[in-house]
């Protein structure tokens, strides 16, 4: 069951970062205007926006097979601690009590952080990701 409940976790996280990438894809103009909005302008560069979205969608499917981990999940971390600091208001004050410009449908920022890094700390403990299988077909492969 932990390996299945890990493996959703893995393939949720992805997916997020897929649908992430694919709308940079498919409308740059939202990820120039995500970029404008909450990280000061730092990704918008219209002609690289689609650029940024296929290396943000190769990761996350990467990231939900579990392919090369020891790249791919920090990757996915440092996305996801980005996303966490661009929305740090709502996470703070999700109803917008103290702070002007939050919105509680942020706050999952924090699950999505604490998944991210939760895949780090646990990294020999999942069976369910292609590495594991890539690796002992290449430990056979020695043996032979």
């Amino acid at each position: 069951m932990k390996s299945f409940v890990l493996l959703l976790l893995r393939v949720s996280v992805g997916l997020l970062i897929v649908w992430w990438g694919l709308d940079k894809i498919v409308d740059p103009a939202h990820g120039i205007a995500v970029s404008d909005r909450f990280y000061r302008g730092l990704l918008t560069w219209p002609a690289l926006m689609p650029i940024f979205g296929g290396v943000q969608t190769l990761a996350g499917l990467l990231f939900m097979v579990g392919l090369f981990r020891r790249v791919v999940d920090p990757a996915v971390l440092l996305l996801n601690t980005a996303s966490l600091l661009g929305v740090w208001r709502s996470i703070v004050d999700p109803w917008g009590w103290y702070m002007e410009g939050t919105n509680a449908l942020f706050f999952p920022s924090l699950t999505v952080f604490a998944a991210s890094l939760l895949f780090l700390i646990i990294h020999n403990e999942e069976t369910l990701v292609l590495d594991r299988k890539r690796s002992a077909q290449s430990g056979a492969g020695r043996l032979a």
